[in-house]
């Protein structure tokens, strides 16, 4: 049997990623995975909560945010390799199955992650964000389209960092009215406009539409539970009723009253909660 081994960074496509690997390390494992425009660190207060339970964290800086992990084009962000390297680190850790937990953007890859590779799934827990299908079928019977009218500026080259860049200040008012508060919009200049990670998560949206149907997540067999708050203004209620119509386990929709969509902060303690559950019940 091996023995575990605290890691800091582990290697795929060529490239190196940052990790916070927190928690005892004998425990079951949770692996976290963030959304956009934020970081691991965005994870830090619902890791804290899972490692006084006993759980060890794994909470990566995924493609384009780790320094040394910013290939160039949005070729390189297509689903197929965002997955790929969410299985490179479950098997570097060399625990698998995992519990995989995703947010925003890091729920899109969980998702998809669980669905492709349900071998190194032990339970999945998903945040904001809905299984893609739900989100497709939610944007023609809501007012999904609507709310994410961002995505289709993003898919222009270059001008939105332009636009981000030259006038700061509409970036911070936007995220404020999604619920964010002044020490996250801080952490987003540090991080990602400070840190040379825009582009990179800028990326995620540009590859959007560069994967064939026949590529979109399949059903999901491991105990699930999705997450959706009622201050999210940028996912609907809907493609969250329709979430677990693509779960064949067990499964849970858990949604939070007051909070917006930044569940991993404003809510740490009812999330860890919902984690914890979601894996016991394995």
């Amino acid at each position: 049997m091996t023995t575990p081994r605290r890691i800091a960074s582990f290697d795929h496509d060529g490239l190196i990623f940052d990790v916070r690997d927190t928690g005892p390390l004998d425990g079951d494992v949770v692996v976290l995975l963030h959304g956009f425009p934020q970081t691991s660190t965005s994870w830090a207060e619902t890791a804290a909560l899972l490692n006084e339970r006993g759980y060890r964290t794994i909470a990566p800086d995924q493609r384009g945010y780790s320094p040394r992990a910013r290939p160039r084009g949005r070729f390189a962000y297509r689903s197929s390799r965002l997955v790929a390297d969410t299985v490179a680190l479950i098997r570097a850790i060399g625990a698998g199955p995992v519990h995989l937990v995703g947010h925003d953007w890091g729920a899109n890859v969980a998702w998809a992650t669980a669905s492709r590779q349900p071998d190194l799934v032990r339970s999945l827990t998903t945040v904001s964000v809905p299984h893609s299908a739900a989100f497709l079928r939610a944007m023609l019977t809501s007012d999904q389209l609507i709310r994410s009218y961002y995505m289709f500026f993003f898919q222009l080259p270059w001008l939105p960092e332009l636009a981000i860049r030259l006038q700061p200040r509409v970036l911070d008012r936007t995220l404020a009215k999604t619920g964010m508060t002044a020490v996250q919009i801080d952490q987003v200049h540090k991080e990602i406009l400070d840190g040379g990670a825009l582009t990179g998560g800028l990326n995620w949206y540009r590859a959007m539409f560069l994967q064939p149907p026949t590529s979109l997540p399949t059903r999901v067999s491991m105990p699930t539970t999705h997450v959706w708050s009622d201050g999210d203004t940028a996912l609907s209620r809907r493609g969250a009723e329709l979430a677990g119509q693509y779960v064949d386990g067990r499964y849970r929709l858990e949604i939070l009253t007051g909070v917006s969509h930044w569940v991993p902060e404003e809510a740490a303690a009812t999330l860890a909660d919902l984690i914890d559950r979601t894996a016991a019940g394995t």
